[in-house]
C-alpha cells in the first residue's frame, strides 16, 4: 500500500510549517502549497492600506521540504495563490498526478495583504472581496479538486484552520489589539464549510474538522502585528501540529466529525504535546462548541472538571 498523503496549504511558515512536519512524522507524506518557495523572496504583506510592506518574512516552501524530508518523508512543493484560480488547480493536479492520491487536505493558509487590519470605513470593499475569496472560496475550489479522489476511495479528512474571529467579536478596533471586518466576515463563513461536508460526505467515508488554534507565535506575527497591538506570545505551533495529526491518524477523530475544535485546550487535555505546559487560564479566555456558542468561561469550567 502507498504511503498517505498529505496537502498542507500555506506551509512555507507558521502553522502550515507545523501540520506540514507533524504529518511528516506521522507517516504522510505532503505536498506543500504556498506563495513564497525560495528564501528572502520579497512580497507584499501589509495588513493595513495606509503602508506597504514587501520585506522578506522568513520561511519558504524550500525551508519546510527540507524539514519533511528529514523525517524519511516526500515533500512535494506546489507553489500557489489563493487569489489565483490556475494556480490552485496547477497546485491540485500536480499533487493528484504525482502521488495518485490525497488522503487529508489542510486548509491553512488564508489572504495576506491590507484590509486585515484596518476598520471598515477605511477598507475598500474589493479588498473585503479578497478577503472572502481567499479565505472562503479558495478553499472550495481546492476541496472540488481534491474530495473525489477522497469520495472514489470511500476515506479521507478536510481539516480547516479557522479563527474565533469567525464567531467572536473583538474587544477593541482593527490596529489596536483588534482585527479588520473582512478577516472576520471571511472567517465566519469559513466556520460554516466543515458543518456542511460533515453531514453530505460522512456516508461517504469523509470526515470535516474546524481547528480553532487560539493566538499562535509565528514567524509574521513576530515581524508584523506588534504594530497593531498583537503581541507574539501565543502558543507554539507546533499545538496545532499535533492536533490536526491526532485527527488524521487516531481512532477516535471520526467521532468529532463536523466539529469545532479549541486546538489548544485539546492539545492539553490528551497531552499530544510533552513538554508544553498548555494554555494559560485567565477570565478573557472562553470555550466554544461546535456551534460556536460560549460555554462558559474557563475558570468555571475548570471548577466544573475538578468538582
Amino acid at each position: 500500500m502507498s504511503a498517505r498523503v498529505a496537502f498542507v496549504t500555506g506551509a512555507s511558515r507558521g502553522i502550515g510549517k507545523a501540520i506540514a512536519v507533524a504529518l511528516a512524522d506521522a507517516g504522510f507524506d505532503v505536498a506543500i502549497m504556498a506563495r513564497t518557495v525560495e528564501e528572502g523572496e520579497a512580497r507584499e504583506h501589509s495588513s493595513t492600506v495606509k503602508a506597504s510592506d514587501t520585506s522578506p518574512l522568513p520561511g519558504s516552501l524550500t525551508s519546510t521540504a527540507a524539514l519533511v524530508r528529514d523525517r524519511g518523508r516526500e515533500a512535494l512543493m506546489v507553489p500557489g495563490d489563493l487569489l489565483d484560480r490556475a494556480s490552485l488547480g496547477a497546485a491540485a493536479t500536480t499533487t493528484l498526478d504525482h502521488f495518485g492520491r490525497v488522503d487529508v487536505v489542510v486548509h491553512n493558509a488564508r489572504y495576506i495583504g491590507p484590509g486585515h487590519m484596518d476598520r471598515f470605513l477605511e477598507t475598500p470593499i474589493e479588498l473585503l472581496e479578497k478577503q472572502i475569496d481567499g479565505n472562503v472560496v479558495a478553499t472550495l475550489v481546492l476541496n472540488k479538486l481534491l474530495l473525489p479522489s477522497m469520495v472514489e476511495r470511500g476515506e479521507g479528512s478536510i481539516v480547516n484552520i479557522t479563527s474565533a474571529s469567525g464567531y467572536a467579536d473583538p474587544t477593541k478596533p482593527a490596529g489596536d489589539g483588534g482585527w479588520g471586518m473582512g478577516y472576520g466576515v471571511s472567517k465566519g463563513a469559513f466556520q460554516r464549510i466543515a458543518g456542511f461536508l460533515a453531514v453530505e460526505l460522512a456516508d461517504l467515508g469523509i470526515r470535516c474538522y474546524n481547528v480553532q488554534p487560539g493566538l499562535i507565535a509565528t514567524e509574521r506575527i513576530a515581524q508584523d502585528m506588534a504594530k497593531f497591538g498583537i503581541e507574539n506570545a501565543g502558543a507554539p505551533a507546533e499545538v496545532i501540529g499535533a492536533v490536526v495529526a491526532w485527527l488524521c491518524t487516531n481512532d477516535e477523530a471520526p467521532a468529532f466529525n463536523g466539529a469545532n475544535i479549541e486546538a489548544q485546550y485539546f492539545c492539553h487535555e490528551r497531552g499530544l504535546l510533552p513538554g508544553w505546559d498548555g494554555p494559560s487560564y485567565h477570565e478573557n479566555n472562553i470555550r466554544y462548541d461546535r456551534s460556536g456558542a460560549i460555554l462558559a468561561d474557563l475558570e468555571a469550567d475548570l471548577a466544573a472538571r475538578q468538582s
